[in-house]
Parts: C-alpha cells; sequence; structure tokens
C-alpha cells in the first residue's frame, strides 16, 4: 500500500500547500468520479434524477455512516457545515433569556449565525473565553461547563478550532450536557479523516463535519448527524417534496432534509471514491506522518520567534488523537494542523500577502483576539520540503526572528 503523494492530487505545483484546512484538496481520481457522476446525469437527467437519485444516495449515506461510525439514516448530507447549522438554528425554539453556551475559538461564520438567531428571540450568546495556552483537558472541560446556568439550553462547541488549531475535549461535555437535559451541537468541520470519530459514542446530539477538507471529497460535500431523539425537533431549510412524503421511505428525517429541489448530488455521490482514496493510501499512517510533520513545524517555528506554544506537546508524539472515550488526562491537541503564534508586532495581512507573492506559499496568517497566529496544515500531498520552504521565508520575513 504506496502513501498518497503531490503527484495524487491537482494542486498547482508551483505553489506550496500549507492550507489544506481551508477547503481541502480533491486527488485526481476523485476529482474524475465527479466528473463522471456528472456525466452519467446528464446522460438521463430525468433517469437520474427522478429513478436513481434515492438509491444512489443510500449508497453514499451507508458508506458515510460506516466510516463515521453511525446509522445511515442518522446523516443527512449538506453542502458545507454552515449551511447545516443555520438548519439547526432555525429550528430551535430558545425564548427569551435561554443561553446558547460556547467559547471564544469558534468559527466566524457560525458565531455569526448564533448571534443572529439568539440576539432575534432576546435569548443570550454566551462566550467562555479559554485563554492560550491551553493546559489540561480537565481545565477546559471545568472552564466551559462553570458558565452553565439553569437557562443553558444549548451547548454549542468545535470539535477542532478554525482559527486555533485545537481539539476540544468535547467527549466530557456532551455527556454532561445530556444528564442536565442541554441540548449538544459540535461542529466538527475539520475532524472527518483527521481524527478519530465515532458519532455513536462521541455523544453529541447533534454534530456536522466537512468532507471536502480533510477526506478530500469534492468541494461542497458535508454532513449533519442528528441523534434519532431529536431529529423530529430539526425543520427542513428548504421544504419540498419529502415533507408529508407521499412516498415515505424509513425515516423522515432523510425525507424531509435530502430531496431540496433539483441540485447537482455529484459531490456528495463521490464520497465514496473519497474514502476508497483515504483507505486505498494507508489513511492511518497518512494522519500519523502529517501529524509529526505539524509538530514539527510548530517547533520550528517557536524555535525561530521564541515564542510560546498554544497547546502542551503531545504525550505521544505518534498519537495523532486519543479516542474520545480516553482519558482527560491523555488528551492531544493537535491532529495535523498546527496554529503557531508569532511575535506581536506582526503584521499579519502583510505577511500572509508576502508569504504568496514573495515564496508562492499558501498559508493563512491571522489575528486571533488580538494574537497573531499562523495555521499550518499538513495533509497527504505534504512533504518535508514543504516545511522547509515556510521556515526560510519566515526567517526572512518575520520581525525579530531569531
Amino acid at each position: 500500500m504506496r502513501r498518497a503523494t503531490r503527484d495524487d492530487f491537482l494542486l498547482d505545483p508551483t505553489i506550496v500547500f500549507l492550507n489544506h484546512g481551508s477547503f481541502g484538496a480533491t486527488p485526481n481520481v476523485v476529482q474524475q468520479e465527479y466528473h463522471r457522476l456528472q456525466l452519467a446525469m446528464e446522460r438521463n437527467p430525468v433517469e437520474w434524477l427522478g429513478r436513481r437519485a434515492d438509491n444512489l444516495m443510500e449508497g453514499a449515506r451507508a458508506r458515510l455512516g460506516d466510516f463515521v461510525g453511525t446509522h445511515a439514516d442518522n446523516v443527512v448530507f449538506f453542502p458545507n457545515p454552515t449551511t447545516a447549522i443555520n438548519m439547526v438554528v432555525g429550528s430551535l425554539a430558545l425564548s427569551p433569556g435561554d443561553e446558547v453556551l460556547t467559547t471564544d475559538h469558534e468559527y466566524g461564520a457560525m458565531t455569526r449565525t448564533w448571534r443572529r438567531y439568539t440576539a432575534a428571540r432576546e435569548a443570550q450568546f454566551v462566550e467562555v473565553p479559554i485563554p492560550l495556552p491551553v493546559t489540561t483537558a480537565d481545565d477546559f472541560v471545568e472552564r466551559v461547563w462553570s458558565r452553565v446556568t439553569s437557562r443553558t439550553k444549548v451547548l454549542f462547541l468545535s470539535h477542532l478550532t478554525s482559527a486555533t488549531a485545537l481539539a476540544f475535549p468535547v467527549h466530557e461535555l456532551c455527556r454532561r450536557a445530556r444528564e442536565a437535559g442541554i441540548l449538544s451541537i459540535i461542529d466538527g468541520a475539520h475532524v472527518p479523516a483527521h481524527l478519530p470519530l465515532h458519532l455513536d459514542t462521541l455523544g453529541a446530539d447533534i454534530y456536522t463535519g466537512a468532507l471536502h477538507k480533510w477526506l478530500c471529497a469534492p468541494k461542497g460535500c458535508s454532513f449533519l448527524f442528528a441523534r434519532p431523539e431529536v431529529q423530529p425537533l430539526l425543520e427542513p431549510l428548504v421544504v419540498s417534496w419529502g415533507w408529508d412524503s407521499d412516498h415515505p421511505g424509513p425515516s423522515a428525517f432523510i425525507d424531509r432534509h435530502e430531496w431540496q429541489g433539483t441540485r447537482d448530488l455529484s459531490a456528495f455521490l463521490a464520497v465514496g471514491a473519497a474514502l476508497d482514496f483515504a483507505l486505498a493510501h494507508d489513511l492511518p499512517e497518512s494522519q500519523r506522518r502529517a501529524h509529526l510533520m505539524a509538530l514539527d513545524a510548530r517547533r520550528r517555528i517557536n524555535a525561530l520567534t521564541g515564542v510560546e506554544s498554544v497547546s502542551p506537546e503531545p504525550v505521544s508524539p505518534e498519537s495523532v488523537s486519543p479516542e474520545p472515550d480516553a482519558a482527560q488526562e491523555t488528551h492531544q491537541w493537535i491532529g495535523q494542523m498546527v496554529a503557531v503564534r508569532l511575535p506581536a508586532q506582526t503584521d499579519t495581512e502583510s505577511l500572509k500577502e508576502r508569504l504568496f507573492d514573495e515564496h508562492r506559499i499558501e498559508v493563512p496568517v491571522h489575528l486571533w483576539n488580538g494574537t497573531p497566529l499562523i495555521r499550518v496544515s499538513c495533509a497527504a500531498h505534504n512533504e518535508a520540503s514543504d516545511i522547509d520552504a515556510l521556515l526560510e521565508a519566515l526567517a526572512v520575513l518575520l520581525p525579530g526572528s531569531r
């Protein structure tokens, strides 16, 4: 079983691509399958969409369910996690004074969605500050849980944050939320094919993940999971033929949410090809290798700048992440993506532009709560030479580099 390399992907060979976390990168064979599906649909759109779509989507959901550890009827495809969460948020019945509890590390599109929704209902969006560097999983859990009140109705957390690239220990918080009658909603946009995931044991009521990121499916391929007990709470974002269906299937959840009118289903149907590619190229070894590369990048940037890491070194550098029920003290904060602090005086916009314009390095540089961060993503297509190129560029461009 050979590992995947840059040649397996469509990426521009002139770019050092260290931003897999934003939109992923699709392998050649997956893109070919995506195009094959589109062409097959166009040969007879009526047959494809009118007679075959249900069975094809059921097969794709079955493959996905096996991969993320749940039944196929507990997951429905969405183009992206933002759309999925908008459906969930629009389904909730919060009252004035109710609280949605979260952290200050959440993805910007999600916080905007929640702020708009809670403001319209005179509810409260409570953001718990999680300062850097983080320390232990127990500390994180207690910081968040200490802000739960009798008015807390929803717990919304990232499983792996976007800006700070931290894997949060969400399992214990989901367990506590269930016991307290609080709805737990987890944004796992970065998790599928990046960290271990078994939805039926994780304990979240609702979970969304992107498949076009680390699984490398075509763009616009994501999913929403809901436990059977909470599925009736969720109102479809688009009401179509699945509502009061003339031909109901075994799952009202799927009937109501899967069919949204005419749209291209090819990205969803290509998820099987993405899974085949990942598994054929030794996904666990690819994750381990990328994890070690990300850790190496962080150590070298820290050595260059003298700035402290945002999280502790992993207990075992060979481990990508613990299983969801692992002991709290063994929690690993990092997967294949690291956010590294830069000197306080760094002009993040200028640095990002110069890295690309002058060195052809695609990597995000941004401010998070006033802290300059560079986020380095390491995937199957990356090589040690990519990290070398980044360090050489940073040595030239960063203020006060050692």
